[in-house]
C-alpha cells in the first residue's frame, strides 16, 4: 500500500504532463484554410484537373503517332526444297528475300495527321473546360464552408442575444412587471436558439471537412481568414466573346469533318512497292525483282464508314448549333443573375444596419418598460433574419459568378486572360 501511495502522485503527474503535451499538438493540427487564390495555384494537382490534362496529353501523343510512316515488311521463302530425288533437303533450294513498303500516295497520311491534330485541339479545349469546372467546384465548396462558418457565428450571436433578453424578462417577472408566461416563453426561445447553434455547428464541421477534402489539405481546417463571400466579382466580358463550350463544339465539328476525309481516303487503293532478291543454289547466281502492288476496291469501298463519319459530322454540327443558342441564353441569365445578386447584397447589408439599430432601440425601450416582450422578440428575429439574408445574398453572388465563369472558361473571381 505504501509503495502504491508513493507512486500514485508520480504516475498522476506523468499523465497530466502527457495530456498537457497533447493539447498544443491538437491545436497545431487544426489550421486556417488557405486563401482561394492559393488553392487555385494548386488547381493542377486536383484529380479533376489532372484527368483533363491527361486526356489532352493522350490526344497530343496520338497526333504525334499519326505522323508515323507505315512499317515495311520483310519476308523470306525457299523454293524447290524438301522434295523428292535431287530436290530433297535444301541442297538445290532457291531462296527469295522480299522487302515490301506500303506507300500513302493518295493523301491518306495527311488526312490522318490533320484529323489527329483536330482531335488534339478539341481535347485541349475540353481540358481547359475541365479545369474551369474544377475551379468552379472549388469556389462553390469554399464559399459554402465560409457561409457555414458565418452561420455558426450568427447562431452564437443569436443565442447570446436570446439569453440576454431572457435574463431581462426573468428580472421583470420577478418584479411583477411581466407575467410568468413570458419567462417560460423566453426559456423556450433560448432552447430553440441552442438547438439552432448545434445544427449550425454540424453544418460548419461538414462544410470544412468537404473543403479540406476537395483542396487535398493534410490537416482539418477550423477558420477561413481570406473571405470569398465579400470579394467582388470581375466585370463580365463582352457579348462578342465566344463561350468556351461553343469553342469546344466548334473544335469537335472540325475534328468530325477531318474524320470524314480519313474515311474517304480509306476507300482509295492501297499501293505498295516490293523489292526481292532471289539466290539460285544450282547456278550460284542471284537476281533481283522489283514490283508494285495495288489493291482493287471492288467489294469494300468503305461506304459504311463514310456514311457513319458523315452522320457523326452532322451530329456535331447540330450540337454546335444547340450549344451556341444555349450559351447565349445562359450568358444573359448569368449576367442578369450576377447583377441582381449584387443589388441584393447591397440591400441586405443596409437591412442589417437598420435591423441592428431597431433592435438597439427596442432593447432600450424594453428595459425602460415602454416596449413589450413581443416587440423585442420581433426586432430580434428581424435582426437574425437580416444577418442570415446577408449571408444568403453573398452566397448567391458567388453562385452567379461561378455560372458566368464556367461560360467564359475561367476560374471564378479571376479576370479572363
Amino acid at each position: 500500500m505504501s509503495i502504491l501511495t508513493r507512486r500514485s502522485p508520480r504516475a498522476a503527474g506523468l499523465v497530466v504532463a502527457v495530456l498537457l503535451g497533447l493539447i498544443p499538438a491538437a491545436q497545431v493540427a487544426a489550421q486556417a484554410a488557405p486563401s482561394y487564390d492559393t488553392l487555385l495555384e494548386r488547381l493542377d494537382q486536383l484529380p479533376g484537373a489532372r484527368v483533363g490534362a491527361a486526356l489532352a496529353e493522350a490526344a497530343d501523343a496520338r497526333a504525334d503517332q499519326a505522323r508515323a510512316l507505315p512499317n515495311p515488311s520483310l519476308s523470306w521463302s525457299a523454293e524447290n526444297a524438301w522434295g523428292t530425288g535431287s530436290y530433297g533437303g535444301m541442297g538445290r533450294a532457291d531462296t527469295v528475300l522480299t522487302l515490301s513498303q506500303p506507300l500513302e500516295v493518295w493523301g491518306q497520311r495527311g488526312a490522318r495527321v490533320r484529323a489527329a491534330r483536330a482531335q488534339a485541339q478539341a481535347a485541349a479545349l475540353r481540358g481547359s473546360q475541365s479545369r474551369s469546372d474544377v475551379a468552379s467546384q472549388l469556389a462553390a465548396i469554399y464559399a459554402q464552408a465560409e457561409s457555414a462558418l458565418r452561420r455558426y457565428t450568427l447562431a452564437e450571436e443569436a443565442l447570446s442575444l436570446t439569453r440576454d433578453d431572457a435574463a431581462a424578462v426573468t428580472a421583470m417577472v420577478k418584479h411583477g412587471r411581466e407575467p410568468q408566461l413570458r419567462a417560460v416563453q423566453a426559456q423556450s426561445e433560448v432552447a430553440n436558439a441552442s438547438a439552432a447553434l448545434d445544427e449550425a455547428q454540424a453544418f460548419r464541421d461538414a462544410a470544412l471537412a468537404r473543403l479540406a477534402g476537395a483542396a487535398l489539405l493534410d490537416a482539418p481546417v477550423q477558420t477561413i481568414d481570406n473571405s470569398l463571400l465579400d470579394r467582388a466579382p470581375p466585370a463580365p466580358r463582352g457579348a462578342t466573346d465566344v463561350a468556351l463550350a461553343v469553342r469546344v463544339a466548334e473544335a469537335e465539328v472540325d475534328a468530325a469533318g477531318r474524320l470524314v476525309d480519313v474515311e474517304r481516303k480509306r476507300a482509295l487503293p492501297d499501293l505498295s512497292v516490293t523489292a526481292a532478291q532471289t539466290r539460285f543454289r544450282e547456278d550460284r547466281e542471284q537476281a533481283y525483282t522489283l514490283g508494285v502492288s495495288l489493291s482493287i476496291p471492288l467489294f469494300d469501298r468503305n461506304r459504311g464508314g463514310i456514311r457513319a463519319a458523315s452522320a457523326e459530322q452532322r451530329a456535331a454540327e447540330a450540337r454546335l448549333d444547340q450549344q451556341r443558342r444555349d450559351s447565349e441564353a445562359e450568358r444573359l441569365s448569368a449576367v442578369a443573375g450576377l447583377k441582381a445578386a449584387g443589388s441584393r447584397t447591397r440591400a441586405a447589408d443596409e437591412s442589417v444596419v437598420a435591423a441592428e439599430e431597431a433592435y438597439r432601440l427596442a432593447r432600450i425601450g424594453f428595459d425602460a418598460g415602454r416596449i413589450s416582450q413581443l416587440e423585442l422578440r420581433s426586432t430580434r428575429s428581424a435582426l437574425i433574419a437580416a444577418r442570415g439574408t446577408a449571408v444568403d445574398a453573398r452566397l448567391s453572388r458567388v453562385g452567379a459568378e461561378i455560372d458566368l465563369a464556367r461560360l467564359e472558361g475561367r476560374a471564378p473571381f479571376v479576370e479572363a486572360r
